[in-house]
């Protein structure tokens, strides 16, 4: 059965879904509204080693779908913390959400980097905590790279992939975003920029500064504005 803060079984125990997924349902004057972490990395076709938190895309597409599809929920809020990942699956979850009929919202929590920025801006109305940050950076690879001209157009087309969709859905252009990622000085080990919640309101990335509580009115004024 259902209580109004989250989902709950016979036993009045959390149910599997929250524990396994970091996924909880809660509603607010009878509008039910569906809650979803991205935490830690995010999975792709490689299975993260054990100790690692992730999100691993595929439970989270088959949930978005079922979100999508379902009569009872008019929402979807997603809080990210997360240090990127995969990108092919990070780009996966941000298209199924940008495409979402259903309202939805995002928030920042301590960090979306790398491809956490996509799926932070893929949303309708994104948020950031004031204390969070964000990095921007090149696609790179853990494995085996061949040194030829062929190695760096494939990562120079997956960029441009990132760069578009971010711009598509999101405040900034791919010219000033692209800026960010290619910044130098500012990583030790890497090119790229490192955002506050100010500056990444400021160049276009996220809507704006606010908390949960804001985040969700947002999100429940959105569903009353779409019945």
């Amino acid at each position: 059965m259902e209580n109004s803060e989250y989902t709950v079984d016979k036993d009045g125990k959390v149910c599997e879904e929250m524990l396994s997924l970091g996924s909880v349902s809660a509603s607010r004057d009878g509008r039910l509204i569906h809650c979803l972490t991205v935490i830690g990395e995010i999975e792709g076709h490689y299975v993260l080693p054990e100790q690692n938190k992730a999100t691993k895309y595929e439970h989270i597409i088959p949930l978005l779908v079922a979100v999508e599809e379902s009569p009872d929920i008019k929402g979807l809020l997603i809080l990210l913390n997360t240090a990127g990942g995969d990108v092919e699956a990070g780009l996966a979850i941000a298209e199924v959400i940008a495409g979402m009929k259903t309202p939805t919202v995002s928030l920042v929590l301590g960090g979306s980097h790398s491809i956490g920025i996509p799926i932070a801006v893929s949303a309708d109305k994104s948020f950031i905590a004031k204390s969070a940050a964000m990095t921007a950076h090149p696609v790179r690879s853990t494995g085996l790279t061949l040194g030829v001209p062929q190695s760096f157009e494939y990562f120079r087309r997956i960029q441009d992939r990132i760069n578009r969709f971010v711009s598509d859905n999101s405040g900034i252009s791919c010219e000033d975003y692209q800026k960010l990622v290619m910044k130098t000085g500012e990583l030790v080990t890497d090119m790229g920029t490192i955002l506050d919640s100010e500056e990444a309101v400021a160049c276009g990335l996220i809507n704006k500064v606010g908390t949960l509580s804001e985040a969700l009115d947002e999100l429940y004024e959105m569903i009353g504005d779409c019945s």
